[in-house]
């Protein structure tokens, strides 16, 4: 355990049985075996992290997925950063495939962007360089002033459609809203299919009167028009059609059995939805299993072998081969740029 390849040592967190497991396979990729690390909860919850080999002028690449627990998840990366950055590692990169707190990264009312928050922790713990995946919005990076490389996963998405829906070319790609549509096209455009946009979707309201913002001005000031909620409309041609819904995070799925609905009144007979992030928290597996979906394909960014087991629909594609290969290049100070071919501004 304690071997190393030179100055390279990979550490992985204790988040989740998952997290040990992507991390043994991009060790074992690497050909490099883990490093040894104690991490673990006394009875007062506090998290303590004891690194027990030599780090001292190594760069250390510490993996770690998101569990339930997500703020335990996020002490733990911040103390094994700050013990190896106190431990006197020359650089400490983090491999986070899903980014926490990652849709809390716009102003809300009176509330705050927790990702900023975040990012800010991070570094100041002594992070070096962040490896991620698909961020919920690109802007995120921003955020950081430390290099990000933001992978994408859409590469093994295409590949399963590819390989695993034998008759994909009578496929539809599907945004279930107009804010998914860029993802949708970009899949689209790279199997040469089609796309279709669900329109209408009901947004929550906001409400003025809770907050204050409701009382008048002094002056009369122009005011934008309320939002009218058109009826839910498929926006392309579904029907006689596979349907496959495409999204960056798949959490709370009301939206997405939903959709799901709605395409098949409009004749779709098979529906998949594919997301990088499968958190699928709460009631998911259930809706799933008792909707119109036909399956739900997600990479292992994020652990869900529970949920796998109330729901024989979702599926996984694995991701380590990305990010060891990203590592491996950090490590030799060989160019990114090849992960990234073929990505535009829109991807």
């Amino acid at each position: 355990m304690n071997h190393t390849k030179g100055g390279l040592v990979i550490f992985s967190a204790n988040s989740h049985p998952s997290s040990r497991e992507i991390s043994k396979r991009i060790g074992e990729r690497l050909g490099v075996e883990l490093g040894k690390v104690q991490v673990y909860q006394e009875d007062n919850r506090e998290t303590r992290v004891q690194i027990q080999e030599s780090v001292r002028g190594k760069d250390v690449f510490i993996i770690q997925t998101v569990s339930k627990d997500v703020n335990t998840t996020i002490m733990e990366l911040l103390i094994m950063v700050y013990a190896c950055r106190t431990s006197c590692a020359r650089s400490i990169t983090g491999v986070v495939p899903y980014f926490p707190y990652s849709k809390q990264c716009k102003m809300r009312k009176r509330g705050s962007i927790v990702s900023k928050l975040l990012a800010s922790m991070m570094c100041k713990a002594g992070l070096t360089h962040l490896i991620t995946m698909d961020l919920h919005q690109k802007e995120i990076q921003g955020f950081f002033n430390i290099p990000v490389d933001n992978l994408r996963a859409s590469p093994f998405l295409l590949q399963y459609i590819q390989e695993e829906i034998p008759d994909y070319r009578n496929a539809v790609i599907v945004a279930k809203s107009p804010a998914s549509a860029r993802r949708a096209q970009s899949f689209a455009e790279r199997l040469r299919l089609g796309i279709a946009v669900i329109h209408g979707e009901a947004q929550d309201a906001e409400s003025d009167l809770v907050d204050g913002r409701h009382s008048p001005p002094t002056v009369k000031i122009p005011l934008l028009i309320p939002k009218e909620k058109p009826p839910i409309t498929v926006v392309g041609d579904v029907g006689g059609r596979i349907a496959i819904i495409v999204d960056d995070i798949i959490d709370d799925v009301d939206s997405f059995v939903a959709a799901a609905q709605t395409l098949k009144k409009h004749g779709a007979y098979k529906i998949f939805v594919m997301a990088t992030h499968g958190i699928l928290s709460s009631d998911a597996p259930k809706l799933i299993e008792e909707s119109a979906i036909d399956k739900v394909v997600v990479t292992n960014t994020i652990p869900h072998e529970h949920q796998k087991l109330q729901c024989i629909k979702i599926q996984t594609v694995d991701i380590s081969l990305i990010l060891s290969e990203a590592i491996r290049r950090i490590y030799n100070g060989e160019s990114m740029s090849y992960l990234f071919r073929h990505i535009g501004l829109e991807d």
